[in-house]
Order: C-alpha cells, then sequence, then structure tokens
C-alpha cells in the first residue's frame, strides 16, 4: 500500500469574533505531509479518516475561553470528529484495516495515541458515516438529553427546536415513535417543515421565520409544553417559555442562534414562567454519560431498523471543502447530519474486536 506524499489539512489560523471566513479564520493548505509509519512511537496509530463530522460545536471550540472542552490552540488542526483506518499500528489494541472514531481532526491522515481512537462498531449494514451521525455523538446527544434530561413521558407534548437538524431531527422521533409523546418541530422554512411531517411523522411543524411565529407555536402546543428541547436559544427559547406547563423540563442542548454575535445575547425576557410553573432548565454534556453509550448505541440501531428513526446525511466531498460546508450550520442551509467525505479505504477491512 503506497501513501500520498501530502496530504490536506485545515488549521485555525485566527479566532473568529462573530461569522467563520474561510481563508482568514480556517486556513486550508494541500501540501501537509504525510507521517510514515515507520515514524511512529509505541502505542501510536496513523490513520487516515475517511469520514468527518461537521458540528455547530466547533464554532465554540475555536472561541479562547472556559469551557467543558479546551479551546483549539492557533496553528494547529481544526478539532472535528472522525472515522478512519488504521493505516499502521504499534498498539496491542488495533491492526491495520480496523475503523476506529476519535478527535481526529479536518484532515486526511494523522498519527495519535491508541488510547485517543475507540473502535468503530457501527453494524456493517449502515455506513461508517453513521457512527458519527445517529449512532454516533449526534445520535447520543439527543438519546441522552432527551431521556436522561427531559424526561418525556406518554402523551406529553414536547417540543424541539432546529428539528429538522442532526440532533433535533433524533429527539423529535425518539419523543414521538419511541415514548409516544405529541411532538412539536421546530424549523426555518416552510420546505423543512414539510420534511418534518411527512417524512418524520411529527405531530405539528411550526416556521420560526414567520412574522406570526409566537401565534403559530401556541396553535401547535394547546395543551402547553411539557418538553423543550433547546438547540438554538434567544428569541426561540423566549418564545416558548411562555407555553410551558406546570414542572416543565427545558433542556439546554445548544445556543446555535447566537454562536456567531459579537456581544452575547440577552437572557430570555420570559424565565419568571420557569418560578410560576415550577419548572426546570438545565444543560448536560453528552461525554458525562460516556459509562452509558454502549446500551445507548444499540437502543439506537434497534430503532433504526424498526423504522422508529429516519436518518439523513448530507455529504460533502474532500477536506478542502469543510470550512465552507460548515458555515451551512449557521445559516440553516443543510439538513440532517453534515459530514465530509474524505475518500476511499486504503486497506483491507478486518473485523472489529468487540461487539455492540
Amino acid at each position: 500500500m503506497a501513501l500520498p506524499q501530502c496530504q490536506t489539512q485545515v488549521v485555525l489560523a485566527q479566532r473568529p469574533t462573530a461569522e467563520i471566513v474561510p481563508g482568514e479564520h480556517l486556513v486550508t493548505s494541500t501540501d501537509v505531509p504525510v507521517p510514515h509509519p515507520a515514524e511512529l512511537l509505541p502505542d501510536q496509530l496513523l490513520i487516515h479518516n475517511l469520514w468527518i463530522s461537521l458540528d455547530p460545536a466547533m464554532r465554540g471550540w475555536m472561541n479562547d475561553r472556559k469551557s467543558y472542552i479546551p479551546p483549539v490552540k492557533l496553528g494547529h488542526v481544526m478539532r472535528a470528529s472522525a472515522v478512519g483506518e488504521v493505516i499502521a499500528s504499534r498498539s496491542a489494541k488495533y491492526r491495520p484495516g480496523q475503523l476506529v472514531q476519535g478527535l481526529f481532526g479536518l484532515q486526511e491522515f494523522t498519527v495519535v495515541p491508541a488510547k485517543y481512537a475507540a473502535p468503530c462498531l457501527v453494524p456493517p449494514i449502515f455506513s461508517e458515516s453513521t457512527a458519527l451521525g445517529v449512532f454516533g455523538i449526534t445520535g447520543l446527544t439527543a438519546y441522552f438529553g432527551l431521556l436522561e434530561v427531559g424526561l418525556p413521558r406518554k402523551g406529553e407534548t414536547v417540543v424541539v427546536s432546529a428539528a429538522a437538524g442532526a440532533t433535533g431531527s433524533v429527539v423529535a422521533q425518539i419523543a414521538k415513535h419511541v415514548i409516544g409523546c405529541r411532538v412539536v418541530g421546530i424549523a426555518g422554512g416552510a420546505q423543512k417543515c414539510d420534511w418534518l411531517l411527512k417524512e418524520l411523522g411529527l405531530d405539528a411543524a411550526v416556521d420560526h421565520k414567520a412574522a406570526d411565529f409566537g401565534t403559530g407555536l401556541k396553535d401547535a402546543c394547546p395543551q402547553g409544553i411539557d418538553v423543550y428541547f433547546d438547540n438554538v436559544g434567544g428569541q426561540v427559547l423566549d418564545q416558548v417559555l411562555r407555553f410551558i406547563n406546570l414542572k416543565a423540563r427545558v433542556v439546554i442542548c445548544g445556543a446555535i442562534a447566537g454562536y456567531n454575535d459579537t456581544n452575547p445575547q440577552p437572557g430570555p425576557s420570559n424565565y419568571f414562567s420557569l418560578l410560576v410553573n415550577r419548572g426546570r432548565m438545565e444543560g448536560f454534556i453528552v461525554f458525562d454519560y460516556s459509562h452509558q453509550y454502549a446500551k445507548a448505541t444499540r437502543d439506537l440501531v434497534r430503532w433504526v431498523q424498526e423504522g422508529k428513526i429516519k436518518h439523513r446525511e448530507e455529504v460533502v466531498d474532500g477536506v478542502a471543502a469543510a470550512p465552507h460546508a460548515l458555515l451551512k450550520l449557521f445559516s440553516g442551509a443543510n439538513t440532517g447530519k453534515l459530514v465530509v467525505r474524505v475518500g476511499p479505504r486504503l486497506t483491507q477491512p478486518v473485523p472489529a474486536p468487540s461487539k455492540l
């Protein structure tokens, strides 16, 4: 197997204070040397990325401030989740040809300690890319945020913002088709709302871009809101708080509406509704549930096989396309999971070391 001499790599050159500008904040190079297998140190892996995930969290990782994970350093490869094949290994845990996943970055090849790679255990009937989407951090975020924090019960009304997105669409379908809730999806534009109704089978969909969004949300939730899964923050969150029920649960997963704002958005003016209704607003980080990933993944695989969860991917080709594709997450131009297809496999597949 002959490896190329050079690879494409994206580094964080400057920290954005508003919208990301490809070529300024994220700089792409196509002449970066590919590591040689002979250079590996003990317990290291040489990995060829096959699929890379593009996620809203990447915008937060560019900021130099305290968070749940350290920011990406300037001049370093932009952090990103990926699925790759082991090209060479000096670890007893992995063999060439095995699929692994981890934070391998926006690049074609990387060298990592074996402890920073995990086996990719997606059943072979599914694409490896699903390890980044419905069976990966995206699906796990939906699973734990809804079931462990939102605690929905059959018959309750669950509202999900960014419901046509990668995480929101999984949340909405678990609530509707697994738990048995009445589910209202919030999305941007008639096309996305139509997809939520006709393809995912939600009970109602509300366009947050509509001038009468507040009225539309009230009409879609005649019995009020018991669980709200928030991916956007801002005015959508503020409107939802007007209609929450007694003992409502508000799950804070993200606030993408304000990720590119120069100044912090003001807090919700309707927060007093949490007091009046004895509601609970709680954030969470999916990494806190890592000890339960295996069970959650088994559940997600079963629900997909049973037809309870449908998943959709938007694929862009090549690492060089990643910086511009990333912008789609903040303009709402994508539907479903956004992934980069890096290239074809270079090794012969070998069985994973264990099963789900």
